[in-house]
């Protein structure tokens, strides 16, 4: 019997399986959303490294959000993981939505990443 952690693990690895054909070495946005928080990452896998971050548990974010588990705070962090990966010298990259479906809070921080300049 399959559990739901099998389930996400298993569509995790197919969307990243996906990104790996499509990137042309770009790199990827990363998304991780908990019921409380949401967190990204702009990650280079050629070389291993994290090039921008941001989440709701930030200081200067976690102070002007009502709540980090909602649409308004998955935009500020689209916005600000946006300009930080900008000013590191990255412009174009690949989306990484994980195991979670492109909708609600994921959608937001895309939608709010490209208008922050990144392209994807």
């Amino acid at each position: 019997m399959t559990t739901l952690k099998d389930k996400l693990d298993r569509r995790k690895s197919r969307v990243r399986r996906s990104l790996r054909k499509h990137s042309a070495g770009r790199p990827r946005l990363s998304v991780h959303r908990t019921s409380k928080n949401i967190y990204a990452q702009v990650i280079d896998d050629a070389a291993g490294k994290t090039l921008a971050s941001a989440s709701t548990l930030e200081k200067d974010l976690k102070g002007s959000l009502k709540t980090g588990a909602d649409k308004d705070a998955a935009t500020a962090v689209g916005k600000l993981v946006a300009e930080r990966a900008i000013s590191a010298g990255v412009k174009e990259v690949v989306f990484d939505r994980g195991a979670y479906l492109y909708h609600g809070r994921v959608k937001a921080l895309a939608d709010a990443a490209r208008e922050g300049g990144l392209s994807f």
